[in-house]
């Protein structure tokens, strides 16, 4: 008896092996054992977004993007191409995709500075299709994509929801009529300059000539110094508060400015180099600071984001809904009203 329940479990055995290989002599000679490799009712749920083979083989290779999708990429690359980037640290491009099944009615695209999760929320309600953000969603590799991480949680609510993001950040950055260029234009304000890229790209498709890090110009008449922190403060959103760093012994109000060198977000190291009396970036550190003004330089800045934030509203949003538009006659790109700077500025005598 144990013999015959030996020999009847290594058939058993053999069996269940040769269904893992159909070509198998023993899968031929038992026609019935099951050689299926896949779920039948999982298959039939999603047959709608695959597309076939000839030989019966599917899988995640033929999921098709989103025709709008492509159109939104196609219009950022046309006008930020990724080629500009600085891939060498930067995340660039289509960071989270979606299917042509996900695509809702509306075309409608989202641009924010920043994706958080309250932005997210925000377009899914605004029901947007692809959000355009200008920070990388993704920098670093992610080990686990769960609910206790905002980043993972804000991931998780936007493939729910079939919503794409793309992001451009450098690119947008070096463009020579990218985010760096119009920061350069309310520095100069309604003065003459001579301008250059503070570090050319290495590589510039000939549709972008002139592309580059950080923009220095150099004024045909020196300016004043309060005059460039008022303009600043007016068309950045209507500041309240700048940070000034300036050599012992300056006074803002009476110092000139014959030239300057610009680079939104963290941009001290693009202008590091400069040899320029004024640096105007969104945020640098200390020590950074402290170089500054003992090389005879002043440096304002202004908050990361608050660098940024204009130009996507004022120059990004019309440009690319232009573009898109070529394609998509019905396409809308909109804001959210959740995308802002994290820093508020509090008078302290305001808490007593």
């Amino acid at each position: 008896m144990r013999g015959s329940v030996l020999r009847l479990n290594r058939l058993l055995t053999t069996i269940s092996s040769s269904a893992r290989f159909p070509s198998s002599p023993l899968t031929r000679a038992f026609p019935l054992v099951n050689t299926r490799r896949f779920c039948s009712s999982c298959h039939s749920l999603n047959n709608s977004s695959l597309k076939m083979a000839d030989n019966g083989a599917w899988g995640a290779w033929q999921v098709e993007s989103s025709t709008f999708t492509k159109a939104v990429v196609a219009a950022m690359q046309k006008l930020y191409p990724e080629e500009i980037a600085d891939k060498s640290w930067d995340n660039v491009g289509l960071l989270v995709g979606n299917s042509e099944n996900d695509v809702k009615k509306s075309k409608k695209v989202l641009v924010t500075n920043d994706l958080t999760y309250q932005v997210a929320v925000d377009a899914i309600e605004q029901d947007v299709s692809v959000i355009v953000s200008y920070h990388p969603f993704i920098f670093g590799g992610l080990k686990s994509i769960t609910n206790k991480d905002p980043q993972q949680a804000t991931l998780l609510r936007l493939a729910k929801a079939g919503i794409a993001v793309y992001c451009p950040h450098t690119a947008v950055d070096a463009a020579p009529e990218g985010l760096n260029t119009w920061l350069a234009d309310i520095v100069s304000g309604p003065h003459q300059s001579q301008r250059s890229v503070a570090i050319p790209c290495s590589t510039v498709p000939s549709s972008h000539s002139g592309a580059g890090y950080g923009a220095i110009g150099r004024f045909d008449n020196a300016v004043s110094l309060s005059e460039i922190i008022l303009r600043l403060a007016e068309k950045l959103g209507g500041l309240k508060h700048v940070m000034v760093a300036s050599p012992v012994g300056a006074d803002v109000k009476t110092t000139k400015i014959s030239s300057f060198g610009v680079c939104a977000g963290s941009g001290y190291d693009v202008l590091k180099k400069a040899e320029v009396d004024l640096l105007v970036t969104g945020e640098t550190s200390h020590h950074s600071a402290l170089r500054a003004i003992q090389q005879g330089q002043t440096l304002v800045q202004v908050f990361h984001s608050n660098s940024e934030r204009g130009y996507l509203q004022e120059v990004l949003k019309p440009k690319l809904e232009a573009a898109i538009k070529e394609n998509v006659p019905e396409a809308e790109v909109v804001v959210s009203k959740y995308d802002k700077d994290p820093f508020t500025i509090l008078d302290v005598n305001d808490l007593k």
